[in-house]
């Protein structure tokens, strides 16, 4: 059982993030531990964080149900959502995966669905909801059932935002184009390699975890239902 009363040396607050065993789900965790929130990392490898105010729960959210969900999650008090959990695969028009493009739907959206239904109704006034995008959701050869998926977090993040702000919640997306992660050399993706954005490297897991900390703060208080793409120049 996650901790629940588990006050961080700022009072930060106390952060539930998904995928936090690697990639930008670590990073992300790694940062707001060392700004001082407490952090449950959520995922199915147990995280090499070893930081105070840190604690797993292991879950796969690919096979979980919005109840199993609800449980888990039961007693705990988050004054952040962070779904920084995800999966790539990749295929063109004609040879696409089902089974593959479920997934990513259901990793994406209806697992972000029952993580803000779980939490959201014991959030209080201050609460921050991030989820981490990607560039590619207006589109990419090669990547549209993961474009999609992710396109539709637009969509949840822009309606909750608007249901949520009146509570004083805010609701964004972080969207990072190709990202220096272990996913990023992922041999499943060959089919679709990333593309080096002008700034002549990709973006690192830090720089993604730095705009969302941000996103968590009092400073983003008035940011909500928005969209912020980390893309090294990708989409000029």
């Amino acid at each position: 059982m996650p901790g629940t009363s588990d006050n961080p040396p700022s009072g930060r607050g106390h952060a539930l993030v998904t995928g936090a065993s690697s990639g930008i789900g670590a990073a992300i965790a790694e940062r707001l531990l060392r700004d001082g929130w407490a952090v449950t990392g959520l995922s199915r490898t147990v995280p090499v964080i070893t930081a105070p105010g840190f604690t797993h729960l292991a879950l796969d959210l690919l096979a979980a149900d919005a109840g199993t969900i609800r449980q888990a999650l039961a007693g705990l008090r988050a004054t952040a959502l962070v779904h920084a959990a995800g999966v790539l695969r990749v295929g063109p028009l004609g040879s696409l995966d089902r089974q593959a493009g479920a997934a990513m739907w259901r990793l994406h959206v209806e697992v972000a669905t029952m993580l803000a239904e779980a939490l959201v109704p014991n959030m209080t006034a201050g609460g921050r909801i991030v989820l981490i995008g990607s560039r590619v959701a207006g589109g990419a050869a090669g990547r549209s059932q993961y474009a999609a998926s992710k396109a539709a977090l637009v969509g949840l993040a822009r309606s909750w935002a608007i249901e949520l702000a009146p509570r004083g919640i805010t609701v964004n997306i972080v969207a990072p184009g190709a990202t220096e992660t272990p996913m990023l050399h992922d041999p499943a993706r060959s089919g679709a390699p990333p593309r080096c954005p002008p700034i002549g490297r990709f973006i690192r897991a830090d720089e993604v975890a730095a705009l969302t900390a941000f996103l968590l703060s009092p400073d983003a208080a008035a940011i909500t239902g928005q969209q912020i793409v980390i893309c090294g120049g990708g989409s000029i």
